[in-house]
């Protein structure tokens, strides 16, 4: 395949934490570091022109301005309860390394889903997104958005290797420190890193037509629910790891060391201080399919929710091994 040296239609703004942009007029997405070779770019002026290319960059644009065609004010329905878009999470629309990455989510579904304690299709998977971070409704299944997510994650997925093994395709890996993630301390580095663009209050910066934000609130009422996996201490520190400060982080080489990032994702998941939409809304039926960083009991060792939620991980993971079983995070 023909090299083309691309730039990412997010590289040029000063964003930190959970970005969201809704430009998209940028024939790229996937953004390449200095190591060109180490990561798979996308060509969006590949999309065929075709009835089916149609449905592809229509799903494009559902990722990248979700609240504009379906939020709350949508032009084409309104499924979603709040303003962010897919693309704050599954950054430059799904396509960029080591945040979320969807470029392979096609060929991975159906698959078993500890949530829900069951097999889900690609199609409810994007559902649970639609109801779970975005506290919304969900989307007809043979309706057009459906159908064009659909067809943007099958026209991505020709792009990597069937086995899903490529650099980026999953968030970065976390070393465990001995101590418990905290959010006293995770304040003081949110303070520096995250609120001049999300807001001391963490309620985010809406764009100029305010149909969707800049800058997605990260916790509050029209910020994701529980449920979601941003909730997930482990798993949202993954992702700051490979994505934050947007400012000072490169693809593959983190700004935040391991413990910061825990600490910050244990501050704005702290919900003694932060309040989000449905709280009540516990998931996992299956203990032994429960993420060792849900912080919803029951469990299938003896460790606190406490522990579960802030850690320290590594008495859990080896409690989990020494029996066996592997721990999920």
């Amino acid at each position: 395949m023909k090299k083309i040296i691309l730039i990412g239609i997010f590289s040029l703004l000063p964003i930190v934490v959970f970005n969201s942009c809704n430009t998209s007029t940028s024939q790229t997405l996937a953004v390449k570091t200095a190591d060109e070779d180490s990561y798979i770019t996308i060509d969006t002026s590949k999309i065929p022109n075709d009835k089916f290319g149609e449905s592809v960059r229509y799903g494009k644009e559902l990722m990248l301005k979700t609240a504009y065609y379906i939020g709350p004010n949508g032009i084409n329905g309104k499924y979603l309860g709040n303003k962010m878009n897919c693309t704050n999470c599954h950054q430059n629309a799904g396509t960029k390394p080591f945040s979320l990455n969807l470029m392979s989510s096609h060929d991975n579904y159906p698959q078993y889903r500890g949530r829900e304690n069951k097999v889900l299709t690609l199609a409810e998977r994007i559902n649970n997104c639609i109801m779970r971070p975005h506290s919304g409704k969900p989307l007809p299944l043979d309706g057009k958005e459906m159908v064009a997510f659909l067809s943007y994650f099958k026209w991505i997925s020709t792009f990597v290797p069937k086995d899903g093994q490529f650099k980026g395709a999953k968030n970065m890996e976390i070393s465990f420190p001995d101590v418990a993630a905290s959010s006293e301390r995770g304040k003081t580095l949110f303070t520096e890193n995250c609120a001049r663009c999300h807001g001391n209050n963490g309620e985010g910066l809406y764009n100029t037509d305010k149909s969707g934000y800049t800058y997605p609130p990260l916790w509050g009422k029209y910020a994701y629910q529980p449920g979601s996996s941003m909730h997930r201490i482990i798993k949202q520190a993954q992702w700051l790891k490979g994505n934050m400060p947007y400012d000072k982080v490169a693809i593959g080489k983190p700004h935040l060391t391991d413990a910061q990032a825990l600490d910050i994702a244990a501050y704005v998941n702290d919900d003694a201080i932060h309040t989000r939409p449905n709280p009540k809304t516990f998931d996992y039926p299956n203990e032994m399919s429960k993420p060792i960083d849900y912080a919803h009991g029951p469990f299938g060792d003896t460790f606190s929710e406490e522990q579960h939620k802030y850690g320290p991980y590594k008495p859990i993971i080896a409690y989990w091994k020494k029996n066996n079983l592997k721990a999920v995070y």
